[in-house]
Parts: structure tokens; C-alpha cells; sequence
């Protein structure tokens, strides 16, 4: 039993001993290297602040007018954001041109936006990108007074014409409904026959509901608050497009969009006919440097929210690339081929965005840092090395004034100046692997001081001892 503990407290010892040894070693690295660690923190800092900097904790994103689809759809991607981590602040707008006036605009903090498809043209609008379409915006004509059905469309020249005698809304000037009732409404060859009235969505909702107005083109999602008022209203209804292929045709960038008999209410049998609709899509569209993990969630968002199933999409429809006027995002194509990074499939947001960073960060400065690193026990040698070759130096030149210059009374200087050389050398903290040269250069020393302490000087010549 004894020679067990007695070998437990030798390791124990020898583990005590080996740790501070380490420790010390340690210590006398940093000492020695600080110089080449400092300007590697230095470059992971820069990298890690500028190169890479995280991505910011508020977005400002655009909903357009009040009572919209988008408004509805946007609280929604608040609610993911924030269980990201991320705060969205949604911002209300008069519509799509100033959406896109405020995202082109290098000073303004608004970075996402959504704004319909063929709403606008992007000749000579920069710094804006798309993450593609996220869902569709029909365009709804909504008239008041007795049904009119397509036969008598006809009689009355002209699906619309029939209506633009009187009063009608196409939308506020600056915001989506009005761009696209103005396109279609000009390649109709109406726009010059009717009395137009510029009414935001919901005033013109109202308005409609009131016996103010006549007729109001919309264009906004089917779960909007402005639709559904209407389409729930008896009073008010829906003119289909009979020629739907046609205006699709005229305008590349409209979808064709199908309602059965008692789609919209089965209780009312509305409609109680087949009707076409012409539907534009929801871009959305952001800043282009908005940090790529921001567009990557953005994208995310779409794909859990937009991507089921609704009254006219297809589960997974959404989002969908390359109907915006606008370049896509590198992230969006990313996304488009590959989906998500693997590491948000497997993480929490804020800490896939970390590690991403972090590879990202750690790549590149290892491939600096690695071979600095490699290098520091040699320069650590280089450094010591070079320590004890100076005092080898200082030692061999004073050894060359004592056989040239010797002076027998000066006898006691000579050994101070060695004892000061040796002070020297004792302060050198050197390393277990130079610890050869280290005491061949204090022997060296003792050597010399040997040399001066015998009782025949070899430092003097024979001629003059004998003349002392």
C-alpha cells in the first residue's frame, strides 16, 4: 500500500511540476511574442467587424396603404422575425413609387418593401434587388347596382365601358391599383372615356359602399380587408375578364387566375358563374446591401408563410423567381437552387448566423494566423538565439582587450565586468530546449574568470610578468 501512494504522489508531483513548467513557458510567450499576437487580434477584429459585420437587429419594411394585403401579410413576417430575434417595423406608404423612391434611396433606412409586379419601371432605378414573388394581387373591378353579365357586356361595346360613364376610383396616383388600372385601362383603349377618381384603397372601399362612386378598380390579395368588405357586400359585385388571355398576352407579366361557381360564398353561389381574373404578383423586393443572412430569413419567411396553400395558389407555388424587373438577389439565386444553409435547418438563427461568421471570420485569418503560428517557436529560438550570441560577442570582445591590453591592476575591474556579463545572462528566461547553449555560455564566462583569478595570468605575456 505504501508504494502506491507513494507513486500516486510522484505523479501527482510530476503532473504539479509539468503544469507550472507549462504555465512559465506560457507566460514567457506572450512576453516574448506579444508583438505578433497583438497584430493577429488586430486582423481577426477587422475581419470579424468590417469584413463580416453582423447582421443589424431592426429592419424597417414598406406595407403600402392602409387595409391592404400587404399590411395583413406583413404582420405576419413580423411575427417570424421576432421569433428570430429580429425586430420588423413595418412602415405604411402611399404605394409602390414611393416604396421603390425610398429603397433606391442610399440614406433611407427602409430596407424590404413589397411592391406589385409591372407596377413600375426600372429604368434607371439603382440599389434595388429581388427576392422574388411571394404571392398574387388580382385585379378586382367592383361595380354597384344590378348584375351585369357578360352578354350584356357585349351590347354595351366593351366589357368596362359600360361603367366608365359614371364615377370611378383607379386607385391614388403613386400606388399600385392606379398603375395597373391605368395599363389596362389604356390598352383597352378606355382611358380617355371615363371620369376618374383618385381614391386610396379603403376610401374608395367606402366610398363604393356608400352609393358615392360607381365602380373601383383594386388590386390587392384576396385575404385583404378592402376585398373582403366588397365581395361579402350583396350590393356590390365583381366583373370577371372575359378576354383574360388577351390582356395576359398584351401584358407579359399578368397571370390568369380561375373562380369556380360559389367559389368566393358557397351560401350566395358567388359567383354564380365561372369568372377570369387578371392578376399581377407581390415582388419583394429590398435594399441591395441588406445583410445576406436578413435576406436569407426574408426568404425563409416567404417560404413558411406564402408557401401554403390559399384561395389561388398551389402549396409551394411561393416564392417563385424571375418575374421581377429587377436583378435577383446572389442570395435569392442561392436559395433557388440550393435552398436555406444547411446550418438554419439545424439552428436557431442567431446561432447559424454566428457559426457562419465565425467560418467565415476563421478561414481566411487562419490562413494568415497558421503560418505566423507555425512560425513562433522558431522565432522564439531566433529571438534567444540571438540574446546569447550578443553576450558570446560581448564576452569575446572583452577577452580581446584582455590579451591585447591587460592590466595587472586593473585586476578586480575585469572580474566586475564579467560578474556583470553573468548578470546579463542570468536574466535570460530560456527555454528547456536552449538550455545547452545557455550553460555553455555561463561556463564560457567562468571559464574567463578562471582565466583572470590563476596565478600566472594567460592574459599577460611571460616578458611582462617578469618585469612586475
Amino acid at each position: 500500500m505504501g508504494s502506491i501512494k507513494q507513486d500516486i504522489k510522484e505523479s501527482a508531483f510530476g503532473f504539479a511540476e509539468a503544469a507550472q513548467e507549462k504555465w512559465v513557458d506560457f507566460i514567457q510567450f506572450l512576453k516574448e511574442a506579444w508583438p505578433i499576437l497583438l497584430a493577429l487580434l488586430i486582423i481577426l477584429a477587422g475581419i470579424w467587424l468590417y469584413a463580416d459585420p453582423p447582421p443589424p437587429r431592426h429592419v424597417l419594411m414598406a406595407t403600402g396603404t392602409e387595409g391592404g394585403s400587404y399590411e395583413l401579410m406583413a404582420k405576419k413576417y413580423v411575427d417570424f422575425f421576432e421569433k428570430k430575434g429580429i425586430k420588423l417595423e413595418l412602415v405604411k406608404t402611399k404605394g409602390a413609387q414611393e416604396n421603390l423612391k425610398r429603397l433606391a434611396d442610399r440614406k433611407d433606412p427602409l430596407q424590404a418593401a413589397f411592391v406589385q409586379a409591372g407596377t413600375f419601371n426600372p429604368g434607371g432605378i439603382e440599389g434595388i434587388e429581388s427576392l422574388g414573388a411571394v404571392d398574387y394581387e388580382p385585379v378586382w373591378f367592383f361595380y354597384r347596382g344590378p348584375e351585369i353579365k357578360p352578354t350584356n357586356f357585349r351590347e354595351a361595346n366593351g366589357e368596362m365601358k359600360h361603367f366608365l360613364k359614371g364615377k370611378v376610383s383607379v386607385g391614388a396616383v403613386g400606388s399600385g391599383t392606379h398603375s395597373q388600372a391605368m395599363r389596362i385601362l389604356d390598352v383597352s383603349g378606355l382611358q380617355k372615356e371615363a371620369h376618374f377618381l383618385y381614391l386610396p384603397n379603403h376610401e374608395a372601399v367606402s366610398a363604393l359602399k356608400k352609393g358615392e362612386i360607381d365602380g373601383a378598380f383594386l388590386v390587392d390579395g384576396y385575404q385583404s380587408e378592402n376585398v373582403q368588405a366588397l365581395l361579402n357586400d350583396p350590393a356590390i359585385h365583381l366583373a370577371g375578364f372575359e378576354r383574360a388571355q388577351a390582356y395576359a398576352h398584351l401584358l407579359p407579366y399578368l397571370h390568369i387566375l380561375q373562380v369556380p361557381i360559389g367559389g368566393f360564398s358557397l351560401s350566395r353561389n358567388n359567383p354564380d358563374t365561372e369568372l377570369q381574373l387578371i392578376s399581377t404578383t407581390t415582388n419583394l423586393l429590398i435594399d441591395d446591401r441588406m445583410h445576406p443572412a436578413l435576406q436569407f430569413l426574408f426568404l425563409e419567411a416567404s417560404h413558411a408563410i406564402n408557401g401554403k396553400a390559399n384561395f389561388f395558389a398551389k402549396r409551394g407555388e411561393f416564392p417563385f423567381f424571375g418575374v421581377s424587373h429587377f436583378p435577383e438577389s446572389s442570395v435569392a439565386v442561392h436559395y433557388e437552387k440550393n435552398g436555406s444553409p444547411w446550418l438554419m435547418t439545424f439552428f436557431p438563427f442567431w446561432l447559424a448566423e454566428l457559426i457562419n461568421r465565425l467560418v467565415f471570420v476563421f478561414l481566411p485569418f487562419c490562413a494568415i494566423a497558421y503560418p505566423a503560428l507555425i512560425s513562433l517557436p522558431g522565432y522564439r529560438d531566433k529571438r534567444m538565439r540571438r540574446k546569447l550570441n550578443k553576450l558570446y560577442g560581448n564576452l569575446k570582445t572583452y577577452e580581446q582587450e584582455l590579451t591585447e591590453n591587460f592590466l595587472p591592476s586593473a585586476k578586480n575591474e575585469y572580474l566586475k565586468k564579467l560578474d556583470l556579463l553573468e548578470y546579463e545572462a542570468l536574466k535570460l528566461a530560456v527555454p528547456k530546449s536552449m538550455s545547452g547553449d545557455y550553460y555553455a555560455l555561463r561556463t564560457s564566462i567562468d571559464y574567463v574568470r578562471n582565466c583572470l583569478n590563476r596565478g600566472v595570468q594567460p592574459y599577460r605575456l611571460q616578458d611582462d610578468e617578469s618585469s612586475i
